[in-house]
C-alpha cells in the first residue's frame, strides 16, 4: 500500500488557504474603492387591506375533537 505523502497534503491545504485569503482581500479592496453610492430607496408596497366579514366571530378559532357519540349525532 502506498504511503501518504503529508507534506504534499499540508501544502495543497496552504494553497487553498492563501488563494482563499487574496479572494477576501479583492473582495474588500474592490469594496473600499468602488463605494456603493447611495442605497437605494426602499419603497413600501401597499398591501390592501382584507374586507371585513359580515359575521366575523371575535376571538381565537377553537377546533373541537368529535367523539364518536357526537358524530352519530350529526
Amino acid at each position: 500500500m502506498a504511503k501518504p505523502n503529508y507534506p504534499f497534503e499540508k501544502r495543497l491545504r496552504e494553497l487553498e488557504k492563501k488563494r482563499k485569503q487574496e479572494e477576501k482581500d479583492a473582495r474588500k479592496h474592490r469594496a473600499r474603492t468602488n463605494p456603493d453610492p447611495a442605497p437605494p430607496s426602499i419603497e413600501p408596497i401597499p398591501v390592501p387591506k382584507p374586507e371585513p366579514e359580515a359575521a366575523a366571530p371575535s376571538g381565537p378559532r377553537i377546533h373541537r375533537r368529535t367523539t364518536q357519540k357526537e358524530d352519530g349525532a350529526k
